[in-house]
């Protein structure tokens, strides 16, 4: 079972914004290809950082609000919050590795 959070428009605050932890935030849908090939690294991350920071996805498709709010126009779209407040971001999957160093 994976350890991605699956956040909405009604929960991000909680799940993302009153984390305690840092929180790795996905925008994505269903039909992206690059969204789906980043899932399964996201999976894997949700199970090596226990519970040290949480690994949060947002289908756009089905929540408009809090996408909107960060001005998301392309996915997948990855925002790192550390309390709170967005630390690092990157549009798309590359360089991916670099970026996740960012959550630590």
């Amino acid at each position: 079972m994976s350890k991605v959070i699956h956040t909405t428009d009604a929960t991000f605050e909680q799940d993302v914004l009153k984390s305690d932890v840092p929180v790795l935030l996905d925008f994505w849908a269903p039909w992206c290809g690059p969204c789906r090939a980043i899932g399964p690294v996201l999976d894997d991350l949700a199970e090596q950082v226990g519970e040290n920071a949480r690994i949060v996805k947002m289908n756009i498709d089905e929540h408009q609000q809090v996408p909107a709010q960060f001005g998301v126009r392309s996915i997948p779209f990855l925002l790192i919050f550390k309390n709170g407040e967005v630390v690092a971001q990157q549009v798309g999957a590359q360089n991916l590795p670099a970026f996740l160093e960012n959550l630590k």
